[in-house]
């Protein structure tokens, strides 16, 4: 609790001292604010005091989970965790089953965002993310002492440079890049692939520029690879603080997901995840109801299957508009009082018999609360629609399993059905089920069995959506959802993909004049 007050009065520090940085504010809609001399006083303050550039950097980490980051008051603008929902609900692997208060009803449920570049969910998942991209610019440009380099040598003759310190932090901000330049491809490309070469999202490799134009999916594509490429060996030597903080096993899983999402290159996903496996000290959580156990409650940054996520308590002020505010009946929650979040029907009755992950869930077709996480999710109090406003339960945002059955379905799609069978078999194993159904599985059958794997153990956790566009799945929504119930909508159904927002396109003619 000490290291976290501590960063957080350096974050304070830092952006009430140094004006440049507007901690605030999101360049992407703002005037340029900083110049080259700015910039290169940062870069030689760093140089001297590394607290500089680590509170900066604890500012992009702190964009994951505070409210309004999408730029909006709206009880759904929560960060990370904010999308994560998005997509699950999209995806259809999460419904919302009761509404009374109307959160994700239309906008999501509906899919009227998709279908209307004036809704604010579309500026929410934007903002975000280029608010995130900004200020890892910002952290890079700091360390730097100038605006980063196009020629690759000659940035990685900047870096050879730095302290170890100051090495670790650029590599941090370089993976906090790719990671929301690969979340904006996935909410906002219909199909990556098909539009390989034309002009899709702007890209920004410097902080405080406002009005690029488009470039093309493989130039993002191409800038995502570098960062992570280059990220990865420099933090070899990186022993972090905490899991707030990005490793190399995190940008590992980070290229993996790349990688994966190009579809066709799958003997390098099957390389990088492997690595990501080997890299990290996390594990596969167990089928238990402990700490490190998937019936635990997920509630604790501390648990052994957690590989990125943060500590949050009370110095933090999480209420309502938060995470758990939305998903968890054990909270002061909208979840609890009459937005119910709950497992789709078919997918929770494709579950085998023995399979443990049927108990995280609560199994009583005549309760308005059916299917709701309550043994996934919950906070630590486990009193429906707890008393504290304040939430301390944490936020997870990746775990071992998650490059484990990347691994795997990678594995199948790259031909190698055997080692994906085994690695297959023993994962079912740990969640209790009798694996011999397995051998038996081939070709097309065996890969669907990964992704409905995939799909059961990450629910709600924010993967469904990004393995429903790998898998090029079909969304066919179950009884207990509110609408477009039984309707199959296939992966690239415009519906499932959001739009460029009104106000990019208000404000940044260059993309104006594109569309």
């Amino acid at each position: 609790m000490k290291m976290k007050k501590e960063i957080l009065k350096i974050t304070f520090i830092a952006c009430a001292a140094l004006v440049l940085t507007s901690c605030g504010d999101d360049y992407l809609v703002e005037e340029p604010t900083g110049d080259e001399l700015n910039i290169r006083q940062l870069g030689e303050a760093a140089q001297v005091n590394p607290e500089i550039p680590g509170a900066f950097m604890t500012g992009v980490y702190s964009t994951m989970f505070t409210a309004g980051t999408g730029g909006t008051t709206s009880q759904a603008d929560l960060g990370q965790k904010g999308y994560d929902i998005y997509s699950d609900m999209i995806s259809g692997d999460v419904a919302l089953t009761t509404s009374t208060y109307g959160w994700y009803r239309a906008a999501i449920t509906q899919l009227q965002a998709p279908q209307d570049f004036t809704l604010n969910e579309n500026y929410h998942v934007w903002r975000y993310y280029y608010r995130v991209i900004n200020r890892a610019n910002l952290v890079i440009e700091t360390v730097l002492g100038e605006p980063q380099p196009e020629e690759e040598t000659e940035l990685m003759a900047i870096i050879s440079e730095l302290s170890d310190a100051n090495r670790h932090i650029a590599a941090q901000a370089f993976v906090m890049r790719a990671h929301s330049y690969f979340n904006l491809t996935q909410f906002m490309i219909n199909d990556v692939t098909a539009s390989w070469t034309s002009p899709t999202l702007p890209l920004y490799l410097r902080a405080g520029i406002v009005g690029n134009p488009k470039s093309t999916t493989e130039e993002v594509y191409n800038a995502m690879e570098e960062d992570l490429s280059r990220a990865i060996p420099l933090l070899a030597d990186f022993a972090r603080p905490s899991k707030v903080e990005v490793d190399q096993s995190i940008a590992q899983t980070i290229l993996g997901y790349v990688l994966a999402s190009r579809k066709d290159r799958w003997s390098d996903v099957v390389d990088i995840t492997d690595d990501a496996l080997a890299s990290t000290s996390a594990s596969l959580m167990q089928a238990d109801n402990s700490i490190n156990g998937i019936l635990g409650g997920f509630n604790d940054v501390n648990s052994t299957g957690w590989m990125w996520g943060i500590d949050i308590n009370a110095d933090i002020g999480l209420g309502l508009v938060s995470w758990w505010g939305q998903m968890d009946a054990f909270s002061y929650s909208y979840a609890a009082v009459g937005d119910n979040k709950a497992m789709d029907l078919d997918l929770y009755e494709s579950m085998r018999p023995d399979d443990v992950r049927r108990d995280q869930y609560f199994d009583n077709p005549s309760s308005a609360r059916h299917l709701q996480p309550l043994f996934k999710f919950y906070d630590s109090d486990r009193v429906i629609f707890g008393s504290s406003q304040i939430v301390k339960a944490d936020y997870i945002y990746m775990r071992y399993a998650e490059p484990l059955l990347l691994n795997i379905e990678a594995l199948a799609k790259d031909g190698r059905e055997g080692e994906a069978k085994t690695a297959l078999e023993n994962f079912v194993s740990a969640r209790g089920m009798d694996p011999s159904y397995i051998s038996a599985l081939n070709g097309q059958a065996l890969q669907d069995e990964i992704y409905k794997q995939t799909r059961l153990e990450l629910w709600g956790e924010g993967r469904s959506y990004f393995a429903l566009k790998r898998n090029e799945g079909t969304v066919v929504r179950g009884a207990n959802h509110l609408s477009f119930v039984g309707e199959a909508m296939q992966w690239n159904d415009e519906r499932l993909t959001f739009e460029i927002p009104q106000q990019e396109i208000q404000d940044n003619t260059n993309i104006s004049d594109q569309n």
